[in-house]
């Protein structure tokens, strides 16, 4: 470790001093548009290998010799531009890129090839454009950038109903997901079934699932890194679409031109209006309605070329009510999350780029049910204040020097239960939140050696510490008072991830990174409703340690035209955490029923891929094992996760047959979820009960499905503002029935010997077509 360290450090003082006696160019990468900026653009010096990106808010610096020099700047979904510029002192430069026209790919002359892929040194990373995420059939038309990551090799989901990324083994908990910078703890709408993503208001989806960089922290699996649109700043734009669900409307447009904009972008679903007329009194749904909402919002200012700030959020809600007079049962169940991001971009010079931000974020879940004298409420929520500081440096072109500082402060409640029945009154003895500060501090370089090989490499040192007001209970009782250092967590993280080219359209790439995460999501499978609860580490819940280990070869054919890659891995996880069994929720602390094991996950992941043309698309195929042991349960031995799939196969194909049609279609075979299955039944008093299995000993019959959607885009003679495109789409085309959980329907009398008992499937959607109309103008 420490000659990781002192790595880090010589490389600083070289490349610090080597670069004197050059002159920069600097500046934005923006879209010529909307004057939204470029994430992720190429920047390449005509008769050099080396080159950089634009950062995450567009912002680009190349350091060279005196001299002559033809600039070359490009990005998938946008034509590429060049500069020729004479270099004999520090320059500013904003470059305006063109978008593409979608429906014209067939005579596009592709000026930069499309190896990025290839040539960079990150493993496991995926940029998609909102493009490709709307081209893809929706569950309702309801456009969902989860489930189109879902698609890719190595990432799963639980099958339908869970909008949550199973990525390499990992649980839903072991990955960041963030919205401009905030942390979204619960992604999911409808119980799952859609996320909280409203495709309308975002610019920019990323996921890493292999090396993760040293600039995020905080998780053991992968990272989700969503960025909103700013805001068109040179005029009014207003788009929409309404779907068979739900509707959404966005506006956006300049405060002050070319100086300040906004976006507001809202949904909501209409299901409660819709099927209520249609519910009968005597049918079992009546008096129930559901519905959710979102709303995101952004504004941006300009105050010079070297200052900007920007103030973003979100707020969404899902609401389920259940209301019957004649079953004398109600119940109302809200949950969501809220985010706040304000940031201020700072250039100090055409080399250093900083980003502050303070960020605030909360979810928070209710239960409320009431049935004759007797009521239950149950609340679980995380709150969460951060600020940090990010600095992108660019020393000469080959390196870009990322480093900054982080600190959060977290509050929660995991869950808080009280009731009535009658006259008494069911109260916990105490709340029972917790207190924690979390900090990191990272420096990462992503330097390129030479033509052939490429280094990604940083370290990361992370704190926890829980805090009081806290009651331990060890025998012996001790009591902190309010920040009261109770339990203290910390550790280095090293990361490096390394490319080397074999050829112009191959190379091999590897990885090695180490991974602290403090926050936990425990899940008690014997529940139906989402009462899953986040817990900081404590005296007694440690942090969750994950190791990986991955390598791959990429290789691209016919001038990039077909991206192909394998990637295999190996996972380890410490620390992970279940309930005891025979714990059920209710008033206490949960973290005295928790029980502690380890994880480990393996496998190979195959993906190719048709870039450009009229017909495009992919093909994703993993083969993996997951697995998990802990002392206290499953005797002992080590059992499949409940996030293990053997085989998990995605394709995805587009056709865009006219500048009218388009079309596209996606079919995905999974192995079934391993499940846990009661396999005898006997009578003890006079009641009925059940001998389980060994934990997830079985399967569901395999999950497979395919969906269409064709895209109208009516061609007026004449240019209008107005446009319009029909989304005809097709879930579940051939009406598979796909588990979504087994229960046992009984019938007769067990003390007459006429008991029969009848596992049952319950499935969630047949066939559902859906009609969506967009607008823009």
């Amino acid at each position: 470790m420490k000659i990781f360290v002192a790595t880090l450090i010589l490389s600083l003082m070289y490349i610090t001093a080597a670069a004197q006696d050059k002159f920069t160019i600097s500046g934005y990468v923006k879209d010529s548009t909307s004057n939204e900026t470029v994430i992720g653009a190429t920047i390449t010096v005509k008769g050099r290998t080396k080159g950089i990106s634009s950062n995450q808010y567009g912002f680009y610096s190349v350091t060279l010799e005196k001299g002559v020099y033809t600039i070359s700047v490009s990005h998938i979904g946008y034509q590429s531009k060049e500069l020729e510029i004479e270099l004999n002192a520090n320059k500013q430069f904003n470059f305006d890129l063109a978008p593409r026209i979608a429906v014209s790919q067939e005579v596009v002359v592709y000026s930069k090839k499309r190896d990025l892929n290839v040539k960079a040194a990150q493993m496991g990373k995926f940029e998609l454009s909102m493009n490709q995420i709307r081209s893809v059939p929706a569950l309702a038309g309801e456009v969902d950038p989860m489930k189109v990551l879902q698609l890719l090799p190595g990432v799963r989901n639980a099958g339908e109903g869970n909008s949550g990324l199973y990525v390499r083994g990992g649980g839903p908990d072991q990955n960041l997901i963030l919205l401009d910078d905030a942390v979204v703890y619960n992604p999911g709408h409808l119980f799952g079934f859609f996320s909280v993503f409203n495709s309308d208001a975002l610019k920019n989806v990323s996921l890493i699932k292999g090396g993760m960089p040293a600039n995020y922290g905080g998780r053991i699996s992968s990272v989700v890194d969503i960025a909103m649109k700013e805001g068109n700043n040179k005029k009014y734009q207003v788009e929409g679409g309404i779907g068979t669900i739900s509707s959404r409307v966005s506006i956006q447009g300049p405060v002050v031109k070319e100086k300040a904009s906004f976006i507001i972008s809202a949904r909501r679903t209409y299901i409660d209006v819709l099927a209520k007329p249609f519910i009968k009194k005597e049918s079992n749904f009546f008096g129930s309605g559901y519905y959710f909402y979102d709303l995101n919002a952004k504004f941006n200012y300009k105050f010079t070329e070297k200052d900007r700030l920007y103030v973003s959020g979100y707020f969404g809600r899902d609401v389920f009510t259940f209301k019957n007079a004649e079953r004398s049962f109600s119940a109302r169940i809200p949950w969501g999350n809220s985010t706040g991001t304000i940031r201020w971009n700072h250039v100090f010079n055409s080399k250093l780029f900083a980003n502050t931000s303070v960020v605030w974020n909360d979810y928070q879940f209710a239960f409320e049910g009431a049935q004759s004298n007797f009521e239950v409420k149950f609340n679980s929520a995380v709150r969460d204040v951060t600020a940090k500081i990010d600095f992108d440096y660019y020393p000469f072109t080959g390196h870009q020097l990322k480093f900054g500082v982080v600190a959060t402060r977290h509050k929660f409640n995991p869950q808080t239960t009280s009731g009535r029945s009658g006259d008494q009154v069911f109260t916990p003895e105490a709340v029972n939140n917790k207190f924690a500060n979390e900090a990191g501090i990272y420096l990462l370089d992503d330097w390129e050696v030479n033509s052939k090989l490429k280094i990604n490499y940083g370290l990361r040192y992370t704190f926890f510490q829980q805090v009081g007001p806290y009651t331990r209970i060890n025998g012996d009782t001790v009591v902190y008072g309010k920040g009261d250092p109770v339990k203290t967590y910390g550790g280095l993280e090293p990361r490096v991830t390394m490319r080397y080219s074999i050829d112009e359209e191959t190379s091999l790439k590897a990885a090695i990174t180490r991974n602290l995460q403090f926050i936990h999501l425990v899940s008690n499978a014997g529940t139906t409703l989402p009462t899953d609860i986040w817990v900081p580490s404590t005296y007694r819940v440690q942090p969750q340690i994950g190791w990986q280990y991955a390598a791959g070869i990429f290789k691209n054919f016919k001038d990039n035209l077909w991206e192909t890659s394998v990637e295999v891995y190996y996972k380890t996880m410490a620390n992970q955490i279940e309930y005891a069994e025979g714990y059920t929720p209710g008033i206490g602390d949960p973290e005295k029923s928790f029980v502690f094991g380890k994880g480990w996950s393996y496998g190979a992941e195959f993906y190719v891929n048709k870039a450009r043309g009229n017909f495009t698309g992919w093909i994703g195929y993993t083969l993996s094992w997951t697995w998990r042991k802990f002392p206290q349960l499953n005797e002992g031995e080590k059992y499949p996760g409940r996030f293990d799939r053997r085989h998990d196969l995605s394709i995805v194909a587009n056709y865009q047959k006219t500048k009218k049609w388009k079309y596209s279609a996606v079919f995905v075979y999974g192995t079934g979820n391993a499940f846990t299955l009661p396999e005898r039944f006997f009578l003890v008093n006079g009641v009925l009960t059940q001998q389980f299995s060994r934990i997830n000993q079985y399967r569901l019959d395999p999950y497979h499905r395919l969906d269409f959607a064709a895209i109208y885009t009516p061609q007026p003679k004449k240019v209008r503002k107005f446009k319009t495109e029909w989304v005809f789409s097709v879930y579940n085309v051939y009406s598979r029935q796909n588990p979504y959980f087994i229960y046992y329907d009984q019938s007769g009398n067990p003390l007459q010997g006429t008991l029969e008992v009848e596992a049952r499937q319950v499935s969630l959607f047949p066939v559902i077509p859906s009609v969506t109309l967009n607008f823009k103008f």
